[in-house]
């Protein structure tokens, strides 16, 4: 279980375009990584399209999106261009990464109970530790409950 104050660990995945991505390509940054079900959801196109509607500010603040889930990488493309999306979504297709930052669990919904990834982001400092957890995020307004923290 992460906890704030833990070294984020690492990883290396491709985004929506191939291009892999190291979290050590992000050292003097601080990150906004977030782990999110579904590419063409509503909850998660809600969510990916606040961060990509804040990345003025975000750029301004010299800090980083990455978006995480188990899709493959052309329905993160094709989510991508749907959205006009302006950062990284990486597919973790293996799961390594969202076991790793323990964001795999039990869901439910609509009175059924299965396994999914529990929408979860991380901020990581500059230093890569971990700054700030929030579970059980809602998408609408979590792009301005970040920004109220960094």
């Amino acid at each position: 279980m992460l906890t704030i104050g833990n070294s984020a660990p690492s990883f290396e995945l491709p985004d929506q375009f191939g291009k892999v991505h190291k979290l050590s390509d992000y050292r003097g940054k601080k990150v906004i990584l977030y782990f999110y079900p579904k590419d063409l959801t509503p909850g998660c196109t809600t969510e990916a399209c606040e961060f990509r509607d804040a990345s003025d500010i975000l750029t301004k603040k010299n800090i980083a999106v990455l978006g995480i889930s188990a899709d493959k990488v052309d329905l993160h493309k094709k989510f991508s261009d749907k959205y006009k999306l302006n950062f990284p979504l990486l597919a973790d297709t293996e799961k390594k990464v969202i076991n790793t930052y323990g964001v795999w669990g039990l869901k439910k919904f609509l009175g059924k109970t299965y396994s999914g990834i529990l929408r979860t982001t991380f901020i990581i400092g500059k230093n890569g530790k971990i700054e700030k957890i929030f579970e059980k995020v809602k998408p609408e307004g979590h792009a301005s409950q970040i920004l109220d923290h960094t």
